[in-house]
């Protein structure tokens, strides 16, 4: 403070409004003296005497009595004012080198952030700015333009709103030969102004444009609107570096613009997958094929900041194609006339960037069948294809090829040859996305020292893969969040509610449930949000995110209504009774729906057992994650129902893995101490560990299930847990016991006069009399449980079919037994049954070659 004023008193409520951000302390004065009193120190430690230098009091302020000359900051503004002055443009930059090289960084560093001191460093880096300005405009007048546009390039990267500087530097770079980068300048620097400000290109910068543009042809002679005729301009920004692969798509775009007259082409895609650098390296790719010009135009549809005016974009349409200012009409209709007209039977290009919505393209359509417009959109535009016949041009995700591609175009060849797995690795954690990709690889590109697999390490984590993806203010999260914000509030909704699913894709019935809306209204913002490309139909009626949305959507779920998830592990166990009741016709459900279940909008139906088995299939990781979800909220009740569930696909696919859900099912029934919930569990868990050839775990289980169901009071359970521990006691050589058991079970079912588990004891009952070679018991006990079973049980009637042959083959009545297996094996394609088509067949051809 002291410096910046010398000679000159600075009072002590200056210093202490200076020297404390907030509010300074009870005794400033005392603490500023003290200040004072080591500052004298240290003048006179390093003999300030000498030069002049004195800190000296004057009344209740102090001043620094010393030589300005001594103060950089005085001869860098003595320097920049004598430079103002000269006539020669060499001593002109002489002096504002001199001056400029006192800067060693921002001023006034180190000091605490307080608004005097601020203002004060503000006013010499505005100096500083201009000086900067100068000594460019200097090399200009010289000639120099490459030099001037050095200068001007490093301060327009650290000051990239000041419209000045880059004004300056477009006239510089055009000037030096450089006119694609100085028109790239303007687009960046209006996007900026846009998206930071929101805020369009002031005069300064527009000016500079205007005469960039008219520099590329001859400004004509005015002459009537009706009549001008349009230079060719070049208003695309720079050709995307590194661009790689997309074959496929860019032959699409070629055979899309050739298709028609005046063809508008549709290039969509998700955030982030590269629409506008495919877009741009195609239009510089064909400029051979539109000699009349091309224009661009950002409509940031999905951007932080507003979309530009219809009226603005025509302006600067027309100011290319070289119409006068104020010959520009003033009203929105009279522009896209006029520019309409320009174009007609002319061969131009048109680059539609960023559009949001078929409404705000079409005024920019340009006139004739001679052009071509080129739209890019995170949207489908379906208004747009109906319109105005445009022909869309999907851009997916690249190619583990074209990603390892990308990557090297950034770190080049040796680095990536060097760790071929590690970079596939990585395509693969991007998603095969191109922002994804330059993200990861700049990283990499910043860290020499870094692996390609210790960067696939760390994007492993799926807890910190999106910030890794991130850089400043870019980067997938944002491009992501810029989709979002457009969506329809229900849409948006959904998405966030997305992030608390328990599986990796969804019907339409788990998203109204976790919307908290009816199944068609979810439908219709699954479509809006497949149009918007966050979720993909992969198969009907079935929607997916890619990765990286999924695990944004996950970042957003915070912000869902926190009963999305207890809703759709409610609409879970009503689905999932109504899916056993198709798959098992008749049988005990596996749970009865807890007290306080809330029933959903709509359950889906299902037409038969094949139906209910494919919801099983297509569910089952989001079952399972649907049970470790409830287990961390505390719905224990929840959790050990979800995970019994899927039991008529677990006997179908016994070996498939199904133990950790059952495991996990059973520690919450534990925890809440359900010992019926306990002896279904067990029961289950018993009969797939004995499946898996795991014999002495499972018989643990199934020891205890009898007991828990007794205690329960359960007698359907009870007779299930008997003949399922009976069972397996009867494969591992304990045959007596197992027929002891067996028979109980039996009774026990029999008492309850429940139809399906009768069926199920008398089943296992007749193995075991197979075993024994007791083949007329077991053909009686075959028979009864036929007699129970449901018509439409369909597996169990091809078992007992089964069943039934074996006993007739070994009581000598063969034919009869041929005719039931091959029935068997029928009746088990039909219904799915593959293993027990396999077991028919096998016995079939066993018979066979005994007779």
């Amino acid at each position: 403070m002291l410096l910046l004023r010398p000679n000159s008193a600075v009072n002590v409520g200056q210093l202490i409004d200076a020297l404390w951000e907030e509010e300074p302390p009870t005794h400033a004065k005392t603490v500023l003296q003290g200040h004072v009193s080591r500052l004298r120190a240290l003048l006179a430690e390093h003999g300030a005497e000498a030069y002049g230098v004195e800190l000296a009091t004057q009344g209740s302020a102090y001043v620094l009595r010393m030589p300005e000359s001594l103060v950089d900051a005085h001869r860098f503004e003595e320097l920049v004012g004598l430079a103002g002055v000269q006539r020669r443009p060499a001593d002109a930059v002489r002096m504002l080198r001199e001056a400029l090289s006192y800067w060693q960084g921002p001023a006034l560093t180190g000091t605490v952030h307080s608004r005097p001191l601020e203002a004060a460093a503000g006013g010499l880096e505005e100096m500083r700015l201009a000086s900067v300005e100068a000594l460019a405009e200097a090399y200009g007048q010289l000639g120099e333009h490459g030099r001037a546009a050095a200068v001007l390039r490093t301060e327009a990267v650290a000051h990239p709103l000041r419209e000045s500087l880059a004004a300056a530097l477009m006239l510089a770079l055009a000037r030096s030969g450089r006119q694609s980068d100085a028109i790239d300048w303007y687009h960046r620097t209006r996007r900026l102004l846009a998206e930071e400000l929101g805020v369009d290109p002031g005069e300064t910068l527009s000016e500079a444009y205007a005469t960039l543009l008219r520099s590329t042809a001859p400004v004509p002679t005015p002459r009537p609107a009706a009549d001008v005729k349009a230079p060719a301009p070049e208003g695309l920004p720079r050709a995307p570096r590194g661009f790689t692969g997309r074959g496929a798509e860019l032959a699409a775009l070629d055979r899309a613009v050739r298709a028609g007259d005046g063809p508008v082409c549709l290039v969509t895609g998700p955030a982030g997958v590269g629409k506008t650098a495919f877009a741009v390296h195609w239009a510089y790719e064909r400029r051979g094929d539109f000699p009349d010009g091309r224009l661009f135009a950002d409509l940031r549809g999905f951007s932080d900041t507003a979309e530009p005016e219809t009226a603005a974009v025509l302006r600067e349409f027309l100011l290319a194609l070289g119409v006068l200012p104020q010959r520009i009409p003033e009203t929105v209709d009279a522009r896209g006339a006029l520019f309409r007209s320009l174009t007609a039977g002319r061969r131009l290009l048109v680059v539609l960037d960023n559009a949001r919505s078929s409404e705000q393209v079409r005024p920019l359509l340009p006139g004739g069948d001679h052009c071509a417009t080129l739209v890019t959109s995170r949207d489908r535009l379906g208004g747009l294809i109906a319109s105005d016949a445009a022909r869309p041009v999907p851009l997916g995700h690249l190619q583990p090829a074209a990603s390892a591609a990308l990557l090297t175009s950034v770190l080049g060849a040796e680095r990536v040859a060097a760790e071929p797995a590690a970079a596939t690795r990585l395509a693969r954690l991007c998603d095969g996305l191109p922002l994804a990709l330059r993200v990861t690889a700049a990283r990499l590109a910043e860290r020499p020292q870094w692996t390609l697999d210790a960067m696939v390490g760390e994007l492993a984590d799926e807890q910190g893969r999106l910030a890794l993806l991130d850089v400043e203010d870019r980067g997938v999260s944002a491009a992501l969040r810029l989709t979002v914000q457009q969506l329809p509030e229900s849409a948006a909704r959904l998405f966030r509610a997305v992030g608390l699913h328990t599986g990796s894709d969804l019907d339409r019935f788990a998203a109204g449930a976790l919307a908290g809306t009816t199944p068609g209204q979810a439908s219709a913002d699954l479509d809006r949000l497949a149009a918007a490309h966050l979720l993909t139909e992969a198969v009907p009626g079935r929607w997916t995110p890619h990765d990286l949305v999924r695990l944004y959507a996950r970042h957003l779920a915070p912000q869902a209504d926190p009963e999305g998830l207890p809703r759709l592990l409610d609409h879970y166990l009503y689905t999932g009774l109504a899916a056993d009741a198709a798959a098992e016709p008749g049988s005990q459900p596996c749970y009865s729906l807890p007290a306080d279940a809330r029933r959903p909008a709509a359950t889906r139906e299902f037409e038969d057992r094949t139906a209910a088995l494919d919801w099983y299939a297509a569910e089952r990781t989001a079952l399972e994650g649907a049970v470790a979800a409830a287990a961390a909220l505390g719905m224990h009740d929840r959790a050990w129902r979800l995970a019994l569930v899927q039991w008529p696909l677990m006997l179908m696919r016994i070996g498939d893995g199904w133990t950790p859900i059952l495991e996990a099912g059973l520690a919450s029934a534990e925890a809440i101490g359900d010992l019926d919930a306990q002896s279904r569990t067990c029961a289950l868990l018993g009969w797939i560990l004995h499946e898996e050839g795991r014999d002495a775990e499972a018989l643990v289980h199934l020891e205890k299930a009898p007991g828990l169901a007794a205690r329960a009071g359960d007698p359907i359970s009870e007779a299930i847990a008997y003949v399922n521990f009976a069972a397996v006691l009867d494969a591992t050589g304990e045959h007596e016991r197992a027929g002891l058991l067996m028979l109980h079970a039996v009774d026990l079912a029999d008492r309850t006069g429940h139809p399906s588990t009768q069926v199920l004891t008398l089943q296992h009952l007749a193995g075991h009399c197979l075993k024994a070679e007791e083949y007329e018991a077991a053909l009686a006990h075959t028979l009864r449980a036929g007699e129970l079973v449901a018509p439409d049980a369909v597996v169990i009637r091809a078992s007992l079919q089964i069943t039934l042959g074996e006993a007739l083959a070994g009581i000598g009545r063969l034919e009869e037994a041929a005719d039931q297996l091959e029935r068997a094996i029928v009746a088990a394609d039909a219904a799915g049954f593959s293993e027990g088509s396999a077991r028919a067949a096998a016995r079939l051809q066993r018979l066979s070659a005994d007779r």
